[in-house]
Formats: C-alpha cells, structure tokens, sequence
C-alpha cells in the first residue's frame, strides 16, 4: 500500500461525533486505495504473464527469468 493509515488517526475520526464525515472520508479512501492497487496489480500480473509466455516461446532465457522473478516478487508482495 502505497499510503500509511495510522488506526489511531482512523479511531480518532471516528471518536469524534461532530466529524463522522471525516471518519467516513477516511475509510474511502483507505478501499479506494486498495481497491486501485489490487487492479494495478492484476494489471502487472497479466503483463508479466504474457511476457512470460512469449519468453518462453522465443527461448529467450535472461527474459523469462527477469519475468518471472518480477512476477514472484509481486506475488510475495501482495501476500503479506
């Protein structure tokens, strides 16, 4: 996630009754945020798939190991 989100910030918005808006502005743009990084990176992902494949297809070996461990990295990225 490219911003940080501090819960505390988050609880503090929400703590106060007079600024629910902003508790409310908080929170969408924390899902918006992850909702654009999830689709930046399907979007790699597919990329990188089809990269990987014409690799493949060209026998190009430096290529599809780049590929590939580009690939590996996001997905180690996207689990933790």
């Amino acid at each position: 996630m490219d911003k940080y989100y501090s819960y505390t910030d988050f609880l503090r918005a929400v703590g106060q009754s007079e600024k629910v808006n902003e508790a409310e502005k908080l929170l969408n743009e924390i899902y918006l945020d992850l909702f654009l990084n999830r689709i930046q990176r399907t979007y790699r992902e597919e990329q990188l798939t089809v990269l990987i494949d014409k690799a493949l297809d060209e026998k190009d070996e430096h290529s599809f190991h780049l590929y590939a461990s580009e690939l590996d990295e996001l997905h180690q990225v996207a689990s933790e």
